[in-house]
């Protein structure tokens, strides 16, 4: 009977084995920085182990015929609010392996985090609490939120934030209602910084960015909406320091057909596009974002609609896509993900077709791996 259970359980490792070891061969490759016309990409136990037009393969190898097709690594959102596991199970269906989440409650946030070995879900990674003023924007959804009233408050919200475990600090200024002064804003970044947490703000207006982005923030979580930036203002942050931009554009346009706001004092839509382009243009990185579920977008495939309005604004399809997989893994320094290259993990995407020429075909999605693992669609 021993030697019989011992004999199941040495199949059993070896079927897993198996399952888990895999090659792609003949496929066209998005690395996460450049195209590689036709490679071949080897796992085994949730690794990239190589990548190579000419891979040795094993009996145990399962081989997977890669001709007319292209392999990318999974996609990243840089800007979500999820409430529930199902957010992430949605996310990782639509091949979004990591998402960045900018406001909650960090009780549910803790919960769901433990899911980031599961395959189904989406890897999540938080800001916690934002910082915000007393009735200001996010303190509106019905959950306490702790708010501060002056720079003195800053230390103890940026101490309070690490003790929850937050990946990085999120700030909210938004005049539309009570706000932050400025002088909040910048102990808020410099206490982060401080304690090794990167600040990203939210804004709404083109001031507000020049402002933040002055006293050192690392990205802004939003375009502005109201005015187009000057080169020579750009010229001048740039020179202090690099920044990040998610524009979050469909979030952007849906609100401003939702909320019927006077268009005279917003930018049109192509003007949103060549605020994007210009930062492109100047090196700012683009990150990919959609700020679910506001304004009804999902966790999933509306990620894809974001990377075709980046399209629109000018930037390449490759440019594109890495501002869906390696700028956010760069940006918020997600190791061994954002790229397929040996010994990162093989957080994968299979596609029918060309993406890397036809951004669209991101609704072409076949297989997608976490860890190696097939996600169940």
């Amino acid at each position: 009977m021993k030697k019989l259970l011992f004999l199941f359980i040495l199949f059993s490792f070896v079927i897993a084995s198996a399952q888990n070891s895999f090659v792609i061969k003949d496929v066209k490759l998005f690395d996460g920085e450049k195209v590689i016309e036709r490679t071949s990409v080897k796992v085994d136990n949730g690794t990239i182990v190589e990548v190579a037009i000419n891979i040795h393969t094993s009996g145990k190898d399962q081989i997977i015929d890669g001709n007319g097709k292209t392999l990318i690594p999974a996609l990243s959102n840089a800007h979500v609010h999820a409430w529930a596991p199902q957010s992430l199970s949605q996310a990782a269906k639509a091949g979004v392996l990591n998402v960045m989440d900018m406001h909650g409650v960090e009780t549910y946030q803790s919960m769901m985090r433990q899911l980031k070995d599961s395959t189904n879900y989406a890897r999540y990674f938080v800001a916690g609490y934002a910082a915000t003023a007393p009735e200001g924007h996010g303190t509106q959804f019905g959950f306490p939120v702790p708010t501060l009233n002056k720079p003195e408050d800053a230390k103890k919200f940026i101490t309070d934030r690490v003790e929850a475990n937050v990946d990085y600090i999120k700030i909210i200024v938004e005049p539309w209602r009570n706000t932050l002064s400025s002088e909040t804003v910048a102990a808020l970044i410099k206490e982060a910084h401080l304690a090794d947490r990167m600040a990203v703000v939210h804004v709404s207006r083109l001031a507000d960015a020049i402002n933040v982005l002055s006293h050192d923030a690392d990205g802004i979580v939003h375009i502005w909406w109201d005015k187009e930036i000057k080169k020579d203002q750009l010229d001048k942050l740039l020179e202090k320091k690099t920044f990040f931009v998610i524009p979050t554009l469909l979030t952007t346009i849906k609100a401003f057909d939702a909320m019927n706001l006077d268009e005279a004092k917003l930018l049109t839509k192509e003007k949103l596009f060549a605020q994007v382009k210009k930062l492109f243009d100047n090196g700012v990185p683009i990150l990919a974002g959609t700020d679910p579920p506001n304004v009804g977008i999902n966790f999933g495939t509306d990620l894809y609609q974001e990377l075709q309005l980046l399209n629109e604004s000018g930037m390449s399809t490759i440019e594109v896509l890495k501002a869906g997989t390696s700028n956010v893994a760069d940006a918020f320094g997600l190791e061994d993900r954002g790229y397929v290259i040996a010994g990162y993990r093989a957080d994968l995407i299979l596609l029918d077709g060309d993406v890397t020429n036809d951004i669209k075909q991101m609704n072409q999605i076949i297989t997608v791996w976490k860890d190696g693992k097939v996600v169940k669609r």
